[in-house]
Parts: C-alpha cells; structure tokens; sequence
C-alpha cells in the first residue's frame, strides 16, 4: 500500500445553519468511518482554520493567506493508504465534498 494526502478544498461560501452543519458531520462521519474499515484512514487528519500566512522569504515575513487570491481555500486533510493513484482517487471520488462546489486534492506521498 502507498500512501497519499487529501487535501479538501472548498470555495468561500455563506454561513449553514446548524442543522445543516449537523448533517454534513455525520456524512462526513460516515464516509470517514467507511474508509477506515476498509483500511484506507492512515491518518484522519485535522480541519484547517481559515487564518494562517505564506513564509515566502528566508528572514521570514510571511504574507497574509492562505491564499486568497485563489478561488477555494484547503480546509483540511487526510492522510489515505490505497495501493496506487487511481484507487486514491476512485475514494476521493465518493468524498461527501466532491459536488458540492468543493474538490480534494490528491497527492501521492514520497518515500525518502
């Protein structure tokens, strides 16, 4: 089994409410725990807040971030074992984020 990331990525979006909020958790839950029995939950990972800044220079000024130029913003990951890309992203095709307006990335971990 290899290794990947998923890093969730969603645009800017108004404020659910919280029944709505209560519904996507237990989807999530639920996706999350399908994968883990099967063995694919290397790591759960954690949410991402929205602040946070880009070290670009070695003296260390950081700009503002994380990216907000862009139109979705990573809100989390996970780290997923399948045993190559496309079985990585045959799971990250049933992630409750994918259709929403959001997408996870997936990136293959190297091995150093």
């Amino acid at each position: 089994m290899s290794q990947f990331v998923y890093l969730y990525r969603l645009p800017p979006m108004p404020p659910a409410s919280p029944q709505v909020i209560q519904e996507r958790i237990q989807t999530w839950t639920a996706w999350m725990k399908g994968l883990d029995a099967k063995g694919h939950i290397a790591s759960a990972g954690h949410p991402l807040k929205l602040a946070g800044g880009v070290v670009r220079e070695p003296n260390g000024s950081f700009t503002d971030g994380p990216y907000a130029e862009t139109k979705d913003v990573v809100i989390g990951f996970s780290v997923i074992e399948a045993k190559d890309l496309e079985e990585a992203m045959a799971l990250a095709a049933t992630c409750p984020i994918v259709g929403p307006g959001g997408l996870v990335e997936v990136r293959p971990v190297a091995q150093m």
